[in-house]
């Protein structure tokens, strides 16, 4: 069913904000390809590790995915930029907005841009905490618990594997973990459905959100793996593995607290 008050023409609600589907997928796709290019380019002006801030965005990330948690449980209104792709794109574009701003306080005034752009993100933030009515603590402890475990046991594997002796993998592969957690916690005790084309794909096949986990696995340790073995330019490097880890925990904090407040 297309968004109400997005004022766009038929044809596009209905194509990139009524659901997941094949041909906006692919777009999706091509699009984030293209803004990691661009960012890419971005970094390499100002001269900053994109992995110096992977822990700063945290709070934006919650920030977009608690805005989204609102809108599903009704209390934001489903609005252009209150969806995807919508919100994606305003999140991205503040994010980018502070970090240039946290930039140009370090050059001016010796500010670490880490602390500063973690303090924005947080002050973003806190309204929509604010907003949340309730939370189901059972639920987050069924997701909070199975993403431990699944961590854990990553951790464990970096005394045996160098891979995950670096902290951003393993970082990485944890926000992976708990994405994998709130869907199969979801799906499987809460009747919840999966939206993601691939996702669903694979959940019709086996009947359970745990095989989220099996999928996670096999794809982020192997895009972590080459990523690390492959890709020889730092910023690229850097800026890739910043993308992976964003795409992990903003769905998994999105599942997860739509399914806390919900509940």
């Amino acid at each position: 069913m297309p968004t109400s008050d997005t004022f766009l023409p038929e044809i596009i609600q209905s194509t990139f904000f009524s659901g997941y589907t094949i041909f906006n997928t692919v777009v999706y796709s091509l699009i984030l390809v293209l803004f990691i290019i661009a960012i890419i380019r971005m970094f390499k002006k100002i001269e900053i590790d994109p992995k110096s801030i992977i822990f700063s965005l945290i709070p934006f990330i919650i920030w977009g995915s608690s805005t989204r948690a609102l809108v599903d449980n009704g209390i934001y209104p489903k609005t252009v930029f209150l969806i995807t792709p919508g919100l994606y794109i305003l999140v991205g574009l503040t994010t980018i907005a502070s970090l240039l701003f946290c930039i140009y306080l370090y050059n001016r005034k010796n500010i670490d841009y880490r602390y500063s752009l973690f303090l924005i993100g947080v002050i973003l933030t806190i309204p929509n905490l604010i907003l949340i009515p309730h939370l189901n603590i059972q639920a987050m402890f069924y997701v909070i618990a199975a993403w431990l475990i699944f961590t854990c046991i990553f951790i464990a594997v970096g005394f045996a594997w160098d891979l995950f002796k670096d902290k951003i993998n393993l970082a990485i592969i944890s926000a992976h973990m708990f994405d994998a957690s709130s869907t199969f916690i979801a799906v499987d005790f809460f009747n919840y459905s999966e939206q993601h084309v691939l996702s669903n794909a694979i959940y019709s096949l086996t009947d359970t959100g745990l095989s989220m986990y099996i999928l996670k696995i096999i794809v982020i340790v192997a895009v972590i793996y080459i990523i690390d073995q492959y890709i020889e330019d730092e910023t690229a490097k850097g800026l890739l593995k910043l993308a992976v880890f964003v795409l992990g925990l903003a769905p998994g904090l999105r599942n997860f607290l739509t399914l806390a407040i919900a509940t």
